[in-house]
């Protein structure tokens, strides 16, 4: 699962990718500090995990992973190339969703492109980017699509037909996710304005509440992801040990710090869910599928192999698991059950895949 981070130059992006990756991407009060995307990867939390590491005692734990990509900060007229240009669209034109991080405070040692904190026109700016380089693309995808509709292909005439709607809209200055097109309609043209957004408000320690209000509110009216914290102030938490961490989380009444609600919203955005695999010998591990995946699909996340050859599938919910400390305690109570390859797996099963090759 790859996320793009985005946004205006010095609102804390470097940072948030630092915070998240432990990956040391420089962070300096300059536009334009990042030049060259910054990937990192980042195991996705889950408390689920770390009590079957507790439960089965294997020598290894290990989690699904996302990848973030963090890129340039885009000022306004970079379709048309200003700051670095277009440069970056290449960089999240393949991820999976966008984290758009937003400025929310006020800060005279910060400096800001646009001369002050306006999180609604901030956005405009970067959206307005994102419309213009889809429209860019469309109308480069345009001619050729005619000459292939002249075959009298009834696919061809379908895609072209898609493609005059997704001109027509982003010259409307409307994202190409308002049209409602099926996944199938757009599986090829990545578009940046159809990839699901996770709006990050990055807000001081004694925040902007405000500003923090209208971004919650765009938010929910575009059907977007919000997640508001101090960039500043997670990075700092992100430096403590594990131990210091669970204490700090402990003593906040939390189960997660920001850093990891911004992985799991990312994972809810994407419609995914978590499987896990858990055994005294090797490891307890955690995949990650689409919500909505067959049984061999998610054997597949393992090995080909476990895919080609699926016979079936042992099945148990976690929270068995957790409840019972035990597997030979759940199949006396009958709790752990043989699933065919109709079956969906579901968020929190632990499976065992019974495979011939």
């Amino acid at each position: 699962m790859d996320i793009g981070i985005v946004g205006l130059p010095n609102v804390g992006k470097s940072t948030l990718f630092n915070a998240l990756t432990n990956a040391g991407a420089q962070a300096s009060n300059y536009p334009f500090t990042t030049i060259e995307p910054n990937v990192g990867v980042v195991g996705i939390p889950d408390k689920r995990l770390d009590e079957l590491f507790k439960i089965f005692n294997p020598p290894k734990k290990t989690a699904a992973f996302i990848r973030f990509v963090d890129i340039a900060g885009i000022v306004k007229g970079a379709s048309k190339g200003e700051g670095l240009g277009n440069k970056f669209l290449a960089n999240i034109r393949e991820v999976d969703a966008i984290i758009h991080v937003v400025r929310l405070f006020e800060d005279e040692n910060i400096t800001h492109v646009s001369g002050s904190v306006d999180p609604l026109r901030d956005i405009e700016i970067i959206e307005t980017e994102l419309m213009l380089a889809d429209l860019e693309s469309v109308e480069k995808m345009l001619p050729k699509q005619e000459s292939n509709a002249k075959s009298g292909s009834k696919e061809a005439k379908e895609k072209l037909e898609v493609l005059k709607r997704l001109k027509e809209c982003l010259s409307q200055g409307k994202p190409a996710s308002s049209l409602g097109l099926t996944e199938e309609e757009t599986k090829e043209l990545q578009l940046l304005t159809l990839k699901p957004m996770l709006y990050v408000g990055n807000n001081s320690e004694k925040p902007n509440t405000e500003n923090a209000k209208k971004l919650k509110e765009h938010a929910e009216k575009v059907g977007a992801g919000f997640v508001e914290l101090c960039v500043k102030f997670e990075a700092e938490i992100a430096e403590l040990s594990e131990e210091e961490k669970h204490l700090f989380l402990a003593e906040s009444g939390s189960d997660y710090t920001g850093l990891e609600k911004i992985v799991r919203a990312g994972m809810n955005l994407l419609k995914m869910c978590t499987f896990f695999t858990a055994g005294p010998e090797v490891e307890v591990r955690s995949w990650l599928i689409p919500i909505g995946c067959p049984a061999p699909k998610a054997a597949g996340k393992i090995h080909s192999d476990i895919e080609r050859g699926f016979i079936c599938a042992e099945v148990y919910d976690v929270k068995d698991i957790l409840e019972y400390k035990s597997e030979k305690i759940l199949k006396e109570k009958g709790l752990i059950r043989q699933e065919g390859r109709d079956y969906i797996i579901k968020d929190g099963d632990v499976c065992v895949f019974k495979f011939n090759v």
